[in-house]
């Protein structure tokens, strides 16, 4: 058959979890980004993007409350027939790893009757052929007919940009066996600049190395500086952050006040919760 098959496109969900602190107009260019080369590859199809802010039990300096940061997102995303913000992490009262949130949202796209609940799901590998003959709101019915060797139930791919892709070569940071799976059962998508290090890094990681295929790297060619780290400073020091945040959250920003030399102490001095918690457990 000449023609390319659409209903044999691999659906992919597209998940970014970080403090968004604040969302900026660069963690929106992301999804973007992202959605644009999964579909000039011809063979994947993005069907949503989810955003995921962090807990406020992550403990990140000048962090604000979850609560903020969510409504940041939302508001950010209203006009967004694709992207949507999700809570269900930041309103954990303790920090979760990214790894369960990426199962988390795999486990959410499965029938109702392939799982009854996280806790005691069969491997997640095992679940993907069920879908067939009930699809749900995610499925069109008209799917039903695929051949079983398409994997119906869509991936759920971490998005990320390069900072978080060389965060992995932080000791403590991360678990060695929460990134082999991330990258091995999911898979990363990582937008990163011309010219970056990305490659280098994963060539440089054996675990990285051995799942490469299952890493998209996506050249930003219309480069974009915007950090929420920048935005903050210039909120504390009274600049605009026009044209750099939604105009929404720019409103909702300077309606609460929400960003001072006060809150940017917030957390000072106390330790990361993954770099106490992975450190706690490797003494174990």
């Amino acid at each position: 058959m000449a023609m390319e098959d659409p209903e044999r496109k691999t659906e992919v969900v597209l998940l970014a979890c970080g403090s968004f602190n604040p969302i900026t107009n660069m963690h929106l260019r992301l999804f973007e980004l992202a959605k644009d080369y999964f579909h000039e590859t011809g063979k994947y199809k993005v069907i949503k993007g989810i955003i995921s802010p962090v807990g406020d039990a992550y403990k990140k300096k000048g962090l604000i409350s979850a609560n903020h940061r969510v409504t940041m997102a939302k508001l950010a995303t209203k006009n967004s027939d694709w992207v949507e913000v999700d809570d269900w992490e930041s309103s954990q009262s303790e920090w979760l790893e990214t790894l369960k949130v990426l199962r988390y949202h795999h486990q959410k796209l499965l029938p109702p009757d392939a799982t009854n609940s996280l806790e005691d799901a069969v491997p997640l590998t095992k679940l993907g052929r069920k879908r067939k003959q009930e699809p749900n709101r995610h499925e069109p019915v008209k799917k039903k007919n695929r051949s079983p060797d398409i994997k119906s139930v869509p991936q759920v791919k971490l998005l990320c940009g390069s900072d978080m892709l060389e965060s992995f070569g932080i000791p403590n940071l991360w678990k060695l066996e929460d990134i082999a799976e991330i990258v091995e059962k999911h898979g990363l998508v990582c937008i990163s600049r011309a010219g970056n290090n990305a490659q280098k890094f994963i060539y440089e990681s054996d675990i990285l190395w051995r799942h490469k295929n299952n890493i998209h790297l996506v050249e930003e060619w219309i480069t974009n500086d915007i950090s929420s780290t920048k935005i903050r400073r210039a909120l504390r020091r009274g600049q605009s952050i026009r044209y750099l945040v939604p105009d929404v959250v720019r409103a909702y920003i300077e309606k609460n006040n929400l960003y001072s030399p006060e809150s940017e102490d917030r957390n000072a001095g106390v330790v990361l919760a993954p770099l106490q918690k992975n450190a706690s457990d490797s003494k174990n």
